[in-house]
């Protein structure tokens, strides 16, 4: 596997994990990329910093910490929408985080994404009809979660039906084995 760095037009930089470069380049061609921010899918590779560990006794000089939103970037975080351009900061004084503070911070998120999953229904392909039809009170309200593409979503929240991705991937209960 290979790591690039990817960036689209609106200079969104994000992560992707292929078997080769030429993967990514047949991907890329294929319109089989798009930006998790925006949904652009006029992908590039962006510049990188090839990874070199730091010796055991000094610290990174990369802060890996995610820089928190800045208020009067969108008006407030909680008016933000999807598509609002976002100003990042960086905490003064942090210190990245061990990876065994990594680890231990992903595995509460999928503690805390598995219990949030435990009352909810998984509705599969029929999310976004199902989403529809509890907004419109056409069916019962429930937790429900499944598969959307990326402009059934942005459809939906421009109906203002509220929905939201999952932190982290989940397997299909239909495909386990």
């Amino acid at each position: 596997m290979i790591v690039f760095d990817l960036q689209c037009p609106n200079h969104h930089i994000f992560e992707g994990w292929f078997g080769s470069s030429d993967d990514f380049t047949d991907q890329s061609a294929r319109g089989l990329i798009s930006c998790p921010i925006c949904g652009a899918d006029d992908i590039s590779k962006a510049v990188m910093a090839p990874s070199i560990g730091a010796k055991s006794n000094q610290k990174s000089a990369i802060d890996l910490i995610p820089a928190p939103i800045k208020e009067d970037a969108v008006g407030s975080v909680e008016n933000a929408k999807p598509n609002d351009a976002v100003q990042l900061s960086t905490p003064t004084g942090a210190s990245a985080p061990s990876m065994t503070e990594m680890k231990a911070m992903l595995s509460k998120l999928a503690e805390a994404q598995e219990k949030a999953l435990e009352s909810s229904r998984w509705v599969g392909e029929d999310f976004t009809d199902t989403a529809r039809a509890m907004h419109y009170g056409e069916a019962e309200v429930a937790p429900v979660h499944g598969e959307a593409s990326l402009d059934d979503a942005k459809e939906l929240l421009e109906e203002g039906i509220n929905i939201a991705p999952l932190p982290l991937p989940i397997r299909r209960p239909d495909k386990e084995n």
